[in-house]
């Protein structure tokens, strides 16, 4: 009897230690949206109404030092003349660099009026203490400090010209973090590729008299990156300053070239945030270039102009209605720009409503100015 309540008790203090967060997300998206034109036309594009939905399950499981997350994914599209269009069918073709599938096929019904799939968003488990952090599995890798663009950024990229910006695909890597001090980090990473070849990275930060200074390196069969980034207060004004950039090669493209970004962020004591950040390419690319080479390592680089400018502000108008504005223009001899202003209302602690858009402008002959402008309206709720 003594042994059995003793294994109970073990047992029961045992699973206390344990930790389990579930989480369920939906976000839902009616649109009225733009096609991406044709390489051969001219102010020329379709414009299509549909619905996007994707319920997202978040579960993280945590044993003392040790944890696990796993993200999947339930995706919707519904809208006949969306599921046929050219747009789509990029979607259909778009993959992770990862050597097998985490993402099912598109099952087609109604008559081609939906199409459904599911996929793995995240998987990876490790270990985290004060100074070592060890991840394994499809994750997201950030490097970088930029707020708008982030070109050191080789693994998980962001796109500010996207409907989500920070939806991502993941990439099937081991990642090892050490902190020597408290102001260092280490960063190790190895991941593996679609055509099973590996890509490397390596980081280094520190605190170096008046900023965060690091250092990076990104080594494939095909690329090339050597990077640093850097990000400080500005003299003591209670703005804070960044910068990254890198020398980039890359075999496929057969081109060398090297690009920098320089930002600034203030927060006002009315409650308005703002970022203002110059992004500057040694070398372009064609229109036509950015859509043969859309799956290339370097597809976020491949930039059109040499020069751009963009800004962003955040309100809060009150505990329910807050709204936000970013702006990017190509300062080319066409000068042009493109806009995405949203407006959010949040319901209660599960619920909220945005409506936005993402509008295109330019010159005749700029880089925008061939695009439609995007509409849409949001509604995420969670538990």
């Amino acid at each position: 009897m003594w042994k059995r309540c003793s294994l109970i008790l073990c047992l029961t203090l045992s699973l206390q230690a344990y930790e389990n967060a579930f989480r369920v997300e939906n976000s839902n998206f009616t649109l009225s949206q733009a096609g991406i034109p044709e390489i051969l036309a001219e102010n020329e594009y379709e414009r299509y109404l549909y619905n996007y939905n994707r319920l997202r399950i978040y579960d993280t499981f945590t044993y003392e030092s040790f944890y696990t997350t796993a993200i999947v994914d339930l995706v919707n599209y519904a809208g006949k003349s969306y599921i046929g269009s050219p747009e789509f069918a990029y979607i259909e073709a778009l993959q992770p660099d990862i050597p097998f599938d985490i993402r099912s096929d598109f099952y087609h019904y109604g008559g081609e009026h939906g199409a459904i799939y599911g996929k793995i968003h995240r998987l990876y488990g490790g270990y985290a203490d004060e100074k070592h952090q060890v991840a394994v599995g499809i994750q997201k890798i950030s490097m970088g400090v930029g707020h708008i663009w982030n070109p050191t950024d080789l693994y998980n990229p962001k796109n500010s010209f996207a409907l989500e910006p920070d939806e991502v695909f993941g990439v099937l890597a081991a990642s090892y973090s050490y902190a020597p001090s408290a102001l260092s980090t280490v960063q190790a990473i190895v991941s593996l590729r679609e055509d099973e070849s590996l890509k490397y990275g390596f980081r280094y930060k520190t605190f170096w008299e008046f900023a965060d200074v690091g250092v990076s390196f990104i080594y494939s069969d095909d690329i090339r990156m050597y990077g640093f980034e850097i990000e400080g207060d500005l003299f003591e004004t209670g703005a804070q300053w960044r910068s990254e950039g890198g020398y980039y090669r890359s075999n496929l493209l057969d081109e060398s070239f090297y690009q920098v970004i320089l930002g600034f962020d203030y927060a006002f004591q009315n409650g308005i945030n703002w970022t203002v950040e110059g992004y500057y390419s040694s070398d372009t690319f064609t229109y036509t270039e950015q859509l043969l080479h859309f799956n290339n390592e370097l597809a976020a680089n491949m930039v059109q102009s040499n020069l751009y400018l963009g800004s962003s502000l955040s309100y809060d108008f009150d505990l329910a209605w807050s709204g936000a504005l970013l702006i990017i223009a190509s300062l080319e001899d066409q000068i042009g720009s493109f806009a995405a202003p949203t407006l959010i209302y949040t319901v209660d602690d599960h619920h909220k409503v945005s409506m936005g858009s993402m509008l295109y402008f330019g010159e005749k002959g700029s880089e925008y100015e061939r695009f439609g402008h995007t509409y849409y309206l949001n509604w995420k709720w969670s538990f």
